[in-house]
């Protein structure tokens, strides 16, 4: 029994294995890593749901994870993690001195932290971070959350939340940045265009590819590089080498996030093509390496300097071009927000 030090309880679909899986939700492992060293009597627990693939408990930075190896199964397999999950949970509740849920996603752990906390009395609050804000969650009715339980991670997400819902959340709290992990590079960028995300049809990397086709019969040399890896890779080879684009652009595949912001800082543009996302931390990352970004989502109804938001196909094209056509372009570091502002605005919920 360890009734001494408050206990936060964490509820996700899935959390880095061990302390080298950088890839593993960048931000939330960020944000719960800078938790913890925040406050370091603070007790944190995190419930992993789906990932790792493996059921285990660790220490990963001083912090207690539980993963129950759910991966993404259906039907009895889902029952029989539930049961798991639920009884592991009742028992923190009762060993700890649990001062309140967080759940990342409005999805099966926002469940579970719903109806802990009405059974517990604790405080509990849903972190909304992508795509669970669109209509159709499943989860919603079954959760029925209150808007002073939910926190978006972006005005757009707030908005979108309202829009499907009608409910609007009332805290707003941005992804953060850790500062010191980036350094800003002034001299010549040797990366024309950089992008960094799954490789899914979400992410829209076609239309990366067409851009870098239209403008290299400008500027032959151009280079370009896509990191990270997913279903759409061979898809993305194909089109490299149906444009000729062999010589200009470079699928890096997975790479760690300490990469990824190496080559932030090489690189003059962060080109962002998605459909849909809530608050894309690259963006964050490469405005402070000193990029220009362009992307066609606005998270913030404030627009961050050297941040340039397009509504087409076309005009990302026109804006590209311009931006590399600055000769007198400069590498300036833009702040959007720090990760310890992140975590101070979540534990000033808890009351702490």
């Amino acid at each position: 029994m360890n009734k001494e030090n408050k206990t936060l309880i964490i509820l996700s679909p899935g959390f880095p294995a061990n302390e080298a899986d950088s890839t593993c939700l960048p931000f939330p492992q960020l944000f719960v890593k800078t938790l913890k060293q925040l406050n370091p009597s603070l007790n944190i627990i995190v419930l992993a749901f789906q990932y790792p693939f493996s059921a285990s408990e660790y220490i990963w930075h001083g912090v207690t994870v539980i993963s129950f190896n759910g991966r993404n199964k259906g039907n009895i397999s889902r029952l029989l993690l539930w049961k798991t999950v639920w009884k592991k949970l009742k028992q923190s509740m009762k060993e700890y001195n649990v001062v309140g849920l967080l759940s990342f996603w409005l999805g099966e752990c926002a469940l579970f932290g719903k109806y802990a906390a009405k059974k517990y009395h604790v405080k509990n609050f849903t972190w909304i971070l992508g795509q669970d804000a669109k209509k159709n969650n499943r989860y919603f009715s079954l959760i029925k959350p209150k808007d002073e339980e939910l926190i978006a991670l972006s005005d757009f997400l707030a908005e979108e939340f309202y829009l499907s819902y009608k409910i609007k959340p009332v805290n707003i709290i941005p992804p953060g940045i850790d500062p010191t992990s980036i350094q800003v590079v002034n001299e010549k960028r040797n990366i024309d265009i950089m992008g960094a995300g799954s490789l899914i049809s979400l992410k829209q990397y076609d239309i990366f590819i067409r851009l870098v086709a239209a403008l290299v019969k400008s500027r032959p040399g151009i280079r370009a590089i896509i990191c990270g890896k997913g279903p759409e890779e061979e898809k993305l080879l194909n089109m490299i080498k149906r444009y000729n684009l062999t010589k200009n652009i470079t699928l890096y595949g997975e790479v760690s996030h300490e990469e990824v912001l190496e080559l932030m800082q090489h690189s003059k543009i962060f080109l962002h093509p998605s459909l849909y996302e809530g608050f894309a931390t690259v963006i964050s990352e490469a405005l402070y390496a000193g990029t220009q970004v362009v992307s066609f989502c606005k998270p913030m109804r404030l627009a961050f300097k050297n941040q340039h938001i397009v509504r087409s196909e076309n005009e990302m094209i026109q804006k590209t071009n311009e931006i590399l056509s600055d000769n007198k372009l400069t590498y300036e570091s833009v702040i959007t927000y720090s990760i310890e502002e992140s975590c101070r605005k979540i534990l000033s919920l808890y009351g702490n």
